[in-house]
This record gives C-alpha cells, structure tokens and sequence, in this order.
C-alpha cells in the first residue's frame, strides 16, 4: 500500500518518508535510526549533542548511506531553531527520543540540578522542538504523497504513575506527557498524527541497575515503526508497561500505594 502515492498520503508509515530522530547517540537512538533505514525511510537525519563524547556505534550509524548527522541540542534554543530553519520544511517525520534520566526521588537526594536536567531535557526539550518544527510540519501536512505524518514522543510507563526510585525523571516524563497531549491536540486539525510510546525500563545507560526484566532498545525501535505503520496513537511496549498499565487502569491509587511500597 506505501507504495502507492494515492494511499500513502492517508498513513504515515516511514518507508519513503525524511525522519528526524533528535538524539541518535544513544543505544535507543542508534537502534530508531537502524530500524528506520530498514523500514526504508528515504533520509533519516541523525540528531546529536555532545560532539565530544564518544557513544559505541554511533559512528557506524551515521555511516550509513541514508543518514545524516546533525548537531542537535535540545537544552538549547538556537541549536533547534538553527536546525528547524535548515531542514523544517523538509521534515516528515519528528521522533524525539532525547532524555536524561536520574535515579532517586525527593528525600535521597539533595538541591534540584539532577531534576533541572531532567525537566530542561524531558519537558522544555520536546515544548523547544514543538516550537520550532511544529509549525513547518503542519504547514506540509497537505503536501500530496510527501507531507509531513507524525510525531513521536518517548515518554515513559513512569508518566502514568511515579516510581519513587525514579520520582524526579517519572515527574519530567508526567509533565511531558501533559505537553504531548497539548501538541497532539493542536497537530490533530493538520492532520498531523502525535504518538506517545510508554515503555518500561529500557536496557540502556539509564538503567543499568534496575533488574530485569528490561526492554531492548531495538524491541523499542520496532515499536515505533510499528505504531507509524499502524496508526497507533498510545504505544505502551514490554512486559513491564503491559503490567503497569493494566494495573493503572484498574486502579490508578491502588498502584500508587504499590508503587510506593516498593512494588
């Protein structure tokens, strides 16, 4: 069907389509910027901060004939606004991943630079992308078989409940989550379709000591492909976001108490 350009203007699936994945340094990164490449996106720009720091693999990704590297720094407005004026209005797709994740709640830890980070980057990160490229997508959202589709956010199953081990990162992934849905409300008349994913623990730097079981950053990247082939608005993947999610709805307040007593 994504081959036809009739249909293809009514999904939003990656293949043919030019994708932004904000960090793409990361395990989680690298593996969004794999899956793309094979789900045949035709660019797939490869957001990265943080130039001196060396992450294993991340060279052999941006090697790849379909990416391209991009300095990218969502603490920073310049650095998004100067990236949104290069290839805005070229965009597609939008896949934020980008996160900074602190263990530890309120009382284990003192002053607010860890919580800092977590907000700049988890909320004021996404509300500086949905800004500066919000705008350009809707303004592509009727542009035949290439017009821009989607936006992914990387949230967490923490939004939905806080997970006092995690209590700072699982408010910076609340407010985000609040923020999604204010983006998804305006993209909604662009046509313009806004998915969250909700997963558990991510086998990757954030989490090295949390125990299994943990979801595979690929497990994560197919996921999002998935949810862009399917139209799938709400994507809760691994055990854990499975588990926690049925729990919430059956009783948000019962899962907190749990939470808190350390289950």
């Amino acid at each position: 069907m994504n081959d036809d350009k009739v249909l293809r203007e009514m999904g939003c699936d990656p293949k043919f389509r030019k994708v932004l994945v904000t960090d793409a340094k990361s395990a989680t990164g690298q593996a969004l910027v794999r899956a793309l490449v094979k789900a045949g996106a035709d660019i797939v720009w490869a957001g990265h901060a943080e130039p001196w720091k060396k992450m294993p693999g991340a060279d052999d990704v941006a090697a790849l004939p379909q990416v391209t590297r991009v300095a990218l720094d969502v603490t920073d407005g310049r650095s998004v606004d100067e990236l949104a004026g290069e290839i805005g209005g070229k965009v597609d797709i939008v896949i934020n991943n980008a996160e900074v994740h602190r263990t530890f709640g309120i009382a284990a830890r003192r002053g607010t630079d860890a919580a800092r980070a977590e907000m700049d980057v988890n909320y004021f990160g996404l509300l500086r992308l949905a800004q500066a490229f919000g705008p350009a997508l809707k303004g592509r959202s009727a542009d035949g078989s290439t017009h821009a589709v989607a936006w992914v956010n990387l949230l967490s199953i923490y939004a939905l409940a806080n997970f006092p081990p995690h209590g700072t990162f699982s408010a910076s992934k609340a407010a985000a989550h609040s923020l999604a849905q204010c983006l998804r409300a305006e993209m909604r008349l662009a046509g313009i379709r806004v998915v969250n994913l909700f997963p558990g623990p991510v086998d990757d730097e954030w989490n090295q000591n949390l125990p299994p079981p943990k979801l595979s950053p690929d497990a994560l990247a197919s996921a999002v492909v998935k949810a862009l082939r399917d139209g799938t608005e709400d994507v809760y993947p691994g055990d854990v976001a499975q588990e926690w999610l049925e729990r919430w709805r059956e009783d948000p307040r019962v899962l907190e108490r749990e939470l808190a007593a350390g289950g």
